[in-house]
């Protein structure tokens, strides 16, 4: 993806995100297919580098991850339209009908090297630390043993990480907080937590 230097993330802040949003897509793109293998999926991310998930056995993911172990896993969120006439400060001579709209959003694709896991012990793992993280209180997923041959882990090995928060960095601290007020007055879906990184990403910091 295109990411400007005043949208950048470093690694810190973009798996500080991805921890928070713990679903998105796994894309595999094989060898010589037409089209790459996209799968929507819950993960969990586990130490500093390492993803891991499951998947059921029958998923076209597992073949196009045979052919070529290298992934990405893409998430995308906290995003809210910015009005054009959100873009033109009041009192000045900026005509609101002129104001350029656009999307904020934040999004990291994380470059991966896929490890499958198929022994039971090894999937039991991954079960175990998804459902600590997701829905304790539940049986241990040996349990349900006559189901775990339905299924298979992955262990995704972070090589890259690619963070993108657009939020405004290539305007001025007037403007950024001017379109952070409007966030707050129309206080749709997404607007709350894309206000939150309009004024965390904001030079002098703070939220107002």
């Amino acid at each position: 993806m295109l990411i400007h230097p005043w949208d950048a993330a470093g690694d810190d802040e973009a798996m500080a995100f991805v921890r928070a949003n713990e679903f998105g897509h796994l894309i595999a793109s094989g060898r010589d297919r037409d089209v790459p293998v996209v799968v929507p999926t819950q993960f969990l991310v586990t130490g500093d580098s390492t993803v891991v998930l499951h998947l059921a056995r029958p998923n076209p993911i597992w073949g196009a991850i045979e052919e070529n172990p290298m992934v990405v896993l893409s998430v995308a969120g906290d995003w809210a339209y910015v009005e054009g006439a959100w873009k033109a400060l009041p009192g000045t001579d900026e005509d609101p009908r002129l104001g350029v709209p656009t999307t904020y959003y934040a999004a990291v694709q994380l470059v991966c090297r896929a490890e499958v896991v198929t022994d039971a012990e090894g999937v039991l793992d991954i079960l175990r630390a998804q459902l600590d993280r997701l829905d304790g209180g539940l049986a241990d997923p040996r349990e349900h043993s006559r189901r775990l041959p339905g299924i298979r882990g992955l262990r995704l090995a972070v090589q890259r990480i690619n963070g993108k928060f657009k939020y405004g960095g290539n305007v001025d601290e007037a403007h950024r907080r001017h379109v952070a007020d409007r966030l707050a007055e129309r206080g749709g879906p997404g607007d709350a937590a894309a206000r939150g990184h309009v004024l965390r990403r904001t030079p002098s910091g703070g939220v107002g």
